[in-house]
């Protein structure tokens, strides 16, 4: 999912480029000095924790790479806004100090795995949290990370797919993205299920007013 120098045009990445920095700066705003002491911890945990995962790639066909996300993961727990801002450190580091993704991509990259990932993971959450009557967060968690991965794999494909600097057109790209992140999304919606189930259980305070409020009425019922 990573993409690499080269594989963007000029326009292509300054266009990701602006969305991802006004999102970033808006994220900022959003949540600046409403994080608790304990909060940040957690941030610090998850923070690591992804970068680490997603250092294990393997190479697709057609595509760039495949490996765990997390967006959906960190934007359940803390929020879309601050994991707009833990992702987009992840990948800076990652590019900066293991060169996986490109720089000139940076943009592209927080807007597919960051951006997208974050708001679209958390929406998914949010809505399907009130169809779930048993074991709610769970699957609401399950279906949010597969949607995210999937969301930004085929933002991914139609960036590359668009791009003079990649060989392979949108029909080879957007297809290869998608099935691929479409099967790896089982994992990813299992791990965050999981995590986000055992979290919900174990330390209900850590959550926002909405997971908050999710969990309390498990607990009720």
């Amino acid at each position: 999912m990573h993409i690499p120098d080269g594989f963007l045009d000029p326009i292509i990445a300054s266009i990701t480029y602006i969305i991802s920095l006004a999102v970033i700066v808006f994220s900022f705003w959003k949540t600046r000095g409403k994080l608790e002491e304990e909060k940040t911890l957690l941030i610090s945990v998850l923070a690591g924790s992804i970068f680490v995962a997603q250092l294990l790639d393997w190479p697709i066909p057609g595509g760039t790479t495949a490996h765990f996300v997390g967006s959906a993961l960190v934007s359940i727990v803390i929020g879309p806004y601050v994991g707009v801002l833990v992702m987009s450190l992840v990948l800076l580091f990652q590019a900066l100090i293991f060169q996986d993704g490109g720089i000139t991509t940076l943009g592209a990259n927080i807007l597919n795995m960051g951006v997208i990932g974050c708001f679209l993971g958390y929406f998914v959450f949010k809505v399907s949290s009130k169809y779930f009557k048993e074991r709610d967060t769970f699957w609401a968690s399950f279906l949010a990370g597969w949607v995210s991965i999937v969301g930004a794999a085929i933002a991914c494909g139609i960036e590359i797919g668009l791009s003079t600097q990649f060989q392979y057109g949108i029909l080879i790209s957007v297809p290869a993205m998608a099935i691929s992140h479409g099967l790896l999304g089982i994992l990813e919606g299992l791990i965050t299920a999981f995590v986000v189930d055992y979290l919900a259980k174990s330390r209900p305070d850590i959550f926002s007013t909405l997971r908050g409020e999710l969990v309390e009425e498990r607990v009720v019922g």
